[in-house]
C-alpha cells in the first residue's frame, strides 16, 4: 500500500509540478479541467448514477469548464460570484454537517449531483484565476490546505481528545483543528518573510491579507484552515450515506480524485473571495 502511494504521487508530481511551473496558465488549467470530470464522475457514482450516467455527467463537468474558459472567465475579476461561492460554502457546508449523513440520502439526487457539479467547476474557474495571478499566489493556496491538514493529523495524533464528528469523521478531533489553524499560521509567517527577502514576482495569498493588516490576515488564515476541514467533512459525508470508503480507486493507494481535492473544493474559490475584499 505505502508503495502504490508514494508512486501514484510520484506520477501526479511529474504531471502537475511542470503544468503549474509552465509561463502559460494553459497546461495547468488544461490538467485540472480532466481532473474535475474525472471528479465528476467519481459524483455521480457516489451519488448513484450508472456508469453511462457518471460519464456524461463528467462531459457535462468538462463543457461547463471550457465554456467558462472560452467565455474569458478566467481573466475577468467576477466580483459578484465568489461571494456568492463563499456564502453558499459556508451556509450549505455548515446546514450540511449539523444535520449529519441522514440528511443526504434525503435530498432530491437531481440537488446533489448538480450541487457537486457546480462545486467543482467553481473550484477549477478559482484554480484557474489563481494561477493567472502568479504561481506564487497559487501554491500558497495549495500549500495552506496541505499545511492544514498535516499540522492537523499530527495534532490530533498527539493531543487529540474531544472528537470533531465522530458520526462523519471518527478520526478528526478538535484538538488537530487548532494544530491545523497554528500550521497555517506559522506557515503564512515564513512565506510572508520568504517574499520579501527574495523579492517574490507575484504576491501570495498570505502577502495580499497581510497588506490589511494583521487581523485581516489572522482571521482569513484561520478562516479558510476551517473551511479546508468543512470541505474534507462533506465529502466524507457524502462517502458514508454511499457506504464507500473513497470516492473511486484511480489513484491507487490514494483512492480517488475526490478524496485528492476535497478540502481545496471550498478553499479556493474562498481564497479568490477574500483578495477581492482584500484588493483596493
Amino acid at each position: 500500500m505505502l508503495a502504490q502511494r508514494i508512486v501514484t504521487a510520484l506520477v501526479l508530481l511529474a504531471l502537475l509540478l511542470p503544468a503549474l511551473w509552465h509561463p502559460s496558465f494553459v497546461p495547468l488549467a488544461a490538467l485540472m479541467l480532466v481532473f474535475i470530470a474525472a471528479a465528476c464522475w467519481e459524483w455521480g457514482g457516489l451519488n448513484g448514477l450508472g456508469q453511462a450516467a457518471s460519464l456524461a455527467l463528467a462531459a457535462i463537468g468538462s463543457a461547463l469548464c471550457a465554456a467558462a474558459w472560452r467565455a474569458g472567465w478566467i481573466a475577468a475579476p467576477l466580483p459578484w460570484l465568489w461571494p456568492l461561492a463563499g456564502a453558499a460554502w459556508v451556509l450549505l457546508g455548515g446546514w450540511l454537517l449539523a444535520r449529519g449523513v441522514p440528511l443526504w440520502p434525503g435530498v432530491p439526487r437531481a440537488l446533489r449531483v448538480a450541487g457537486g457539479v457546480l462545486a467543482l467547476w467553481l473550484a477549477w474557474l478559482a484554480m484557474a484565476q489563481a494561477r493567472l495571478r502568479g504561481v506564487n499566489f497559487l501554491l500558497s493556496v495549495l500549500c495552506l490546505v496541505w499545511a492544514a491538514d498535516v499540522f492537523a493529523y499530527f495534532a490530533g495524533r498527539a493531543f487529540g481528545r474531544r472528537k470533531l464528528a465522530p458520526a462523519i469523521s471518527p478520526g478528526k478531533s478538535w484538538e488537530g483543528v487548532w494544530g491545523g489553524m497554528a500550521g497555517v499560521l506559522v506557515l503564512a509567517l515564513a512565506w510572508i518573510w520568504a517574499d520579501v527577502h527574495w523579492q517574490a514576482a507575484s504576491p501570495s495569498l498570505y502577502t495580499v491579507l497581510a497588506r490589511q493588516g494583521v487581523p485581516w490576515l489572522l482571521l482569513g488564515l484561520c478562516f479558510l484552515a476551517t473551511m479546508s476541514v468543512v470541505g474534507d467533512l462533506v465529502e466524507s459525508l457524502v462517502k458514508r450515506s454511499s457506504g464507500a470508503k473513497d470516492s473511486s480507486r484511480l489513484l491507487p493507494g490514494h483512492g480517488g480524485v475526490l478524496d485528492r481535492i476535497d478540502a481545496l473544493l471550498p478553499t479556493l474559490p474562498l481564497a479568490m473571495m477574500l483578495v477581492h475584499f482584500a484588493s483596493p
